[in-house]
């Protein structure tokens, strides 16, 4: 899609609750003559959270003041599950300061409902899908690890720090996974340095295998990788260190291999209480792994008999 209309959206998210001003948007929207494409209505951010769990749209359309969601919070919400899709919000004349905020919170653009037209909105959306696209691409080139395809630890970082803060400001908890992969060294010496960068890029594909795509997965460098793991409890660890060692005993029954993967896991429950940032709880993850890393290291000593 762009200015000169050669292209259509595919598909728009709407979220908006007054039939006036749902009624205002869809007329702009019958103006756009080469506008083919099919209009999510939602009315509610809970319906708009729903909706993104089974596709994501090329674009949202957001009012800022919906029954379950006032103010910045519907922005921050879809924000965080959908970062890849462009948001423009909708506000009132006497709220255009809510509107330059929700720049600083992801949105692409905002638009005064009293100056909507079809022209309006139709800049508004060609150039959030443009500016999304181009930082896509830029985000994708700094904070993407070029060998498995996660993002390096300055993604991690960047994408966890704001999901940490929204954990905080809703109270829901989250999970941290520091995984290391064993025995890197012996595998480089033993097959090859070759043969090493295929064993992290097995790692990879076994934690995209093991976590949702909603949850953040990253190497951090050299043979660590990271999980941030949001809505989950203290309960749900064992469930998620599980699931990752089932998987990783499943790659390693292929009988072509000519050696087992192993992992030692760390995993730390944060909540909205013991509030930290996300390179505290990093380090806190890391002292867990290497304590398994340790504890399978001494099980592994044999026992010397008394003299």
């Amino acid at each position: 899609m762009n200015s000169d209309k050669s292209r259509s959206i595919t598909k728009i998210l709407l979220v908006e609750d007054n039939p006036g001003d749902l009624r205002l948007v869809q007329e702009a929207f019958r103006e756009i003559a080469d506008l083919h494409s099919e209009i999510i209505h939602c009315e509610t951010l809970t319906q708009a959270l729903e909706s993104l769990e089974g596709s994501k749209p090329d674009v949202a359309l957001i009012d800022l003041g919906l029954p379950d969601a006032q103010g910045l919070e519907a922005v921050r919400r879809i924000y965080s599950v959908a970062p890849s899709v462009p948001i423009v919000v909708l506000t009132v004349l006497n709220d255009e300061s809510l509107g330059m905020q929700a720049l600083k919170e992801g949105a692409q653009d905002y638009l005064i409902k009293t100056h909507i037209d079809w022209r309006t909105i139709w800049r508004a959306l060609c150039y959030a899908i443009e500016r999304q696209r181009v930082q896509v691409e830029l985000f994708n080139l700094s904070f993407n690890d070029d060998l498995t395809g996660l993002y390096n630890r300055r993604g991690f970082l960047t994408l966890t720090q704001h999901q940490v803060k929204l954990a905080y400001r809703t109270g829901k908890p989250f999970l941290v996974a520091f995984i290391d992969l064993d025995g890197m060294k012996q595998i480089n010496d033993t097959f090859g340095h070759q043969e090493g960068n295929h064993a992290l890029v097995e790692t990879a594909n076994i934690l995209r295998d093991s976590f949702r795509q909603c949850d953040i997965l990253a190497r951090l460098g050299g043979d660590e990788f990271a999980v941030f793991v949001a809505d989950a409890t203290e309960d749900n660890a064992n469930t998620v260190k599980y699931r990752v060692l089932q998987k990783l005993e499943l790659c390693n029954t292929d009988p072509s291999r000519r050696y087992r993967l192993s992992f030692s896991v760390g995993i730390v429950a944060a909540n909205s209480s013991q509030k930290c940032n996300i390179e505290e709880i990093l380090v806190q993850a890391d002292a867990a792994m290497y304590q398994q890393k340790q504890t399978k290291v001494l099980s592994r000593r044999p026992v010397t008999e008394p003299a």
